[in-house]
This record gives structure tokens, C-alpha cells and sequence, in this order.
């Protein structure tokens, strides 16, 4: 997929998270919070060449990330993502929790725009 897909893809997913956690629906908005840290992740992929298709190699790919830039704590972040991802299918954390994890999610979002810039 190109690029410009992933990153699109990105923008797309954290604008109906947002639009979902201010209508209360906590486990649409988990799985859209959940899909745009991966399409970030696969942007960041794609613009060095690699390519990410499994959950496992996502994860994978994460933890290399993670020891690149320590300091953007990619590991929890996706532990975060992950929680949302299940919480889509469970529905069972408090809104709080989401809510939290989102922020983190977003901020890590950011972070890695400004660090690898895949546009």
C-alpha cells in the first residue's frame, strides 16, 4: 500500500475516535485508536522500505522502534492499543480507561510524526 495510504488511513482513524469517544461509544472509538497507531507504525514501515502484513510482525516491528527511541516508550504504547483492540470485541473497560490510553495514543502519534515524519 503506498505511503500516502497509511498515513491518510491514520489521519482518518483518530478523527472518528475523537467524533466516537464525544458520542460515548467507547469500543468503536478503542478499535479507530487501535488502527491508526498500526497505520502509523506502517507508514513509519513503508518509508524505510519494510514491509508489515501480521499482527505478530506489527508487534515485532514495535519492539525494533522501541529500541531505536527508548525515550517514545512504543512498547507501552502499543500494550495500550492492544488493550483497545480487545476492548472493541470485550467492551469492558470503564470509559476512563479509554479515555487515558487515547491520550496516550495520540500523544505517542505526534511524537512519531515529528521524529520519522512519514508524510
Amino acid at each position: 500500500m503506498p505511503l500516502t495510504t497509511y498515513v491518510r488511513l491514520n489521519r482518518k482513524y483518530l478523527k472518528e475516535a475523537d467524533d466516537l469517544l464525544t458520542k460515548g461509544d467507547y469500543a468503536q472509538a478503542s478499535e479507530k485508536l487501535w488502527g491508526a497507531l498500526v497505520e502509523m507504525i506502517k507508514a513509519i514501515a513503508e518509508a524505510r522500505g519494510d514491509k508489515l502484513g501480521t499482527h505478530r510482525s506489527i508487534a515485532q516491528y514495535v519492539l525494533k522502534l522501541d529500541k531505536e527511541h527508548p525515550e517514545l516508550r512504543l512498547h507501552d504504547v502499543f500494550a495500550h492499543a492492544d488493550k483497545l483492540h480487545t476492548n472493541f470485541y470485550e467492551d469492558h473497560l470503564p470509559a476512563e480507561d479509554v479515555s487515558r490510553s487515547a491520550e496516550i495514543i495520540k500523544t505517542s502519534i505526534r511524537e512519531m510524526s515529528e521524529i520519522f515524519a512519514p508524510s
